[in-house]
């Protein structure tokens, strides 16, 4: 689907960094206009500037998703300027690494503020837009975190889980009323993103992915090469699949097994911020706001992507043909 401008409109949250950040440039890459929403404008007009500087275009949208209106009103501007909503990207996000026993009310509300209600008020937005000419494609960008939450990060582990179920909800019910909207939600393993620079952090040391960690660049690839088909859901890397499957076969091993490892795994061995208070409430210094982190030199820039149809459907297949044999070798 085009807008009615002839090219592809996009509208991504959390676009002046990370995965986001990534995204955008992929996009604009590609010939698509993108809007751009974030809380920091000069972080938004700094992806704007890099995608101009190849002949892009862009518009940029400074709010914050937790608020519902504000992204109702951008997604209101951009397919009045720009002819429709062909892909709305819900990326925008809040972490901390902190015991749950030390964490304030409010901080574990702003997070599931922004990271599930933000995508909640995003995908409402682009509901509003899509579902008159039944078609566009939402992506929401989840995290292998989603069926398996780590220590340390339970606000963020649990708005990830949020985003996973209510996406299932909604799939359900445009299919109930025919619609030709598609829903993705891809799940990603640990990236190399700004986050683990400004994230609240309980901690005395800097916190870290939980490795092994990838660039946004090639998280950004596999999930504009899963469009042409979007699944309903994308596993980026190999990570992300072990993860999963070992939450699914051996949940009690991984809850054992995280308690020993995931404490140390999170952190580096550089001392953390003196302020530690992070991004939830303020954004990150606009000089933070760029696309990789400070990892690249243990990042990997390859990644495989897998459409878990096709390992349901294999794995299947292959117990319908162990139980064929076993019933074969009883009549035998």
């Amino acid at each position: 689907m085009r807008s009615n401008s002839g090219r592809t409109t996009v509208v991504i949250t959390g676009a002046s960094a990370g995965v986001g950040r990534a995204l955008a440039l992929k996009f604009a890459r590609m010939g698509a206009r993108v809007a751009l929403i974030g809380r920091l404008a000069e972080g938004l007009e700094s992806t704007k500037c890099e995608i101009e500087s190849f002949g892009g275009e862009a518009l940029t949208f400074p709010l914050d998703v937790s608020d519902a209106d504000a992204v109702r009103h951008a997604a209101d501007e951009v397919s009045e300027r720009w002819g429709g909503i062909d892909i709305w990207v819900n990326d925008a996000m809040l972490t901390m690494f902190s015991p749950l026993t030390e964490m304030s009310p409010e901080e574990f509300r702003r997070i599931t503020e922004v990271t599930y209600l933000g995508c909640v008020h995003g995908t409402m937005a682009a509901l509003k837009h899509m579902r008159p000419q039944s078609a566009g494609t939402i992506i929401q960008i989840g995290s292998a975190l989603s069926y398996r939450a780590i220590p340390l990060q339970s606000a963020y582990c649990g708005a990830k889980s949020a985003i996973r179920a209510c996406t299932d909800a909604l799939r359900s019910e445009l299919i109930h009323e025919g619609s030709n909207i598609r829903l993705m939600m891809a799940q990603l393993p640990a990236v190399n993103t700004p986050q683990f620079n400004w994230a609240r952090n309980r901690f005395s040391r800097r916190p870290q992915p939980l490795p092994p960690i990838y660039e946004p660049e090639v998280i950004a690839d596999a999930i504009y090469a899963a469009l042409s088909d979007p699944p309903r859901e994308l596993w980026i890397g190999w990570p992300t699949l072990k993860l999963i499957a070992g939450a699914i076969a051996l949940p009690g091993f991984l809850d054992r097994y995280l308690a020993r490892k995931a404490y140390e795994q999170q952190f580096t061995d550089e001392p953390a911020s003196p302020d530690g208070r992070g991004n939830l409430f303020e954004p990150g210094a606009p000089d933070e706001h760029m696309t990789r982190g400070r990892f690249s030199s243990l990042s990997y820039r390859h990644v495989v992507a897998v459409n878990p149809n096709a390992v349901r459907i294999g794995v299947a297949g292959s117990l319908l043909f162990l139980l064929a044999a076993a019933l074969l070798g009883r009549r035998l």
